[in-house]
């Protein structure tokens, strides 16, 4: 069974480089499939559902919206299934007994609901985002905001000297402020309504210009306005799903970023207190115990290791596993670190920034229990 989860980042779609990885990945399995004792029909049969993963993923028209997707292929079972994602822990191919399906849950978990408001002065659109949908909630018109003309009223002299002015223009003008002000506390109410109808992970709010987006962020009541995790710049008369989800996956990315830095630093506060883990074998003897929380996993590294058959638990070499009797290579243990987490209902942060990723060497961990 083929198992493989992919980055669509802008950064991985820019001139196929997700494509690069995906062939080189290809190349490492087959080459550690040939040094284990594994019939060659077996080889054949996963090189062929390999060829197929590869050439789906050469079509571009094939490439979700959003940054990840996951496939699963196994040719005896007759089984190819392509999963679109809001994003992927990192880059994952594994040929295994069983589909690996636990980051399909902990995706759809971690990424909860996100409600989105594309709004200006003359109404609003709402979307609430899952890992695996979009759906347009019922929109919002601002009625009588928006003048259709400019101002017609009487010239009255204002006063000597300083020419003419109209009659009732400052109380029009001061009216439509209001009304505009009305509209905006209007999409404010209503997310407020959303948000008390069920958990929500985060609220996006978007619009064509900043002044506007500020103005609902000022109506906001307090419990709402701290789930907003940023702004976007879009047109919504025009907005379609495809661009509702780059915004969020936009400003969530640089949510993100900020937590891996903040999560990193508490690993490293963590230690001197034996609530945290940082580097390869510590990390795995606590995930062995169970004692992890939150996983740490250097998204740029890789690390062939070994699994003991006795206990399960994994080991970066083969002495690791003395006493627990045969041992099974893996060829990548930081990937096998992700499941066995998963397993655990561990929640997993792949650190990508590079200023994170300098304080975990290769894997870290914050406890559950010392």
């Amino acid at each position: 069974m083929i198992s493989c989860y992919l980055k669509l980042e802008p950064r991985d779609r820019a001139r196929g480089k997700y494509l690069i990885k995906l062939k080189n990945r290809v190349r490492e399995r087959l080459a550690w499939l040939e040094q284990q004792a594994v019939d060659r029909a077996t080889r054949d049969e996963v090189a062929q559902d390999l060829t197929r993963v590869r050439e789906y993923l050469e079509h571009s028209g094939n490439l979700p919206a959003g940054q990840g997707i996951a496939l699963f292929a196994c040719t005896p079972r007759k089984l190819f299934e392509a999963v679109p994602l809001p994003h992927v822990f990192r880059s994952r191919l594994a040929v295994d007994r069983t589909p690996l399906v636990r980051e399909l849950a902990a995706v759809r978990d971690e990424f909860g609901v996100v409600l989105c408001a594309a709004y200006d002065r003359a109404g609003a659109r709402l979307f609430r985002v899952t890992a695996f949908a979009i759906e347009e909630l019922p929109s919002l018109s601002a009625g009588s905001t928006t003048r259709a003309g400019r101002f017609h009223g009487v010239r009255v002299p204002a006063r000597a000297g300083s020419g003419f002015a109209a009659s009732g223009e400052h109380n029009f003008n001061q009216r439509i402020r209001v009304e505009k002000h009305r509209h905006y506390a209007q999409i404010a109410q209503r997310l407020f309504e959303l948000v008390h109808a069920e958990p929500v992970r985060g609220i996006v709010l978007a619009g064509i210009g900043r002044g506007e987006v500020d103005a609902v962020r000022a109506h906001l009541h307090p419990y709402v306005a701290r789930l907003v995790l940023g702004s976007a710049r879009i047109n919504p008369k025009t907005a379609h799903d495809a661009e509702i989800l780059a915004a969020i996956l936009d400003v969530r990315g640089s949510a993100d970023r900020q937590e891996q830095l903040d999560r990193v630093a508490s690993m490293r506060d963590s230690l001197a207190t034996g609530w945290a883990a940082n580097g390869i074998p510590a990390t795995l003897d606590a995930l062995a115990r169970g004692q992890v929380r939150t996983l740490l996993v250097d998204g740029a590294d890789a690390r062939p290791g070994w699994r003991c058959n006795s206990s399960g638990r994994l080991a970066i070499d083969a002495e690791g596993c003395l006493d627990e009797g045969p041992v099974t290579p893996v060829p990548d243990v930081l990937d096998e670190a992700i499941e066995d987490a998963l397993r655990q209902h561990c929640h997993v942060s792949v650190i990508e920034d590079g200023a994170a990723r300098d304080g975990v060497d290769g894997l870290g961990a914050l406890f559950r229990f010392r």
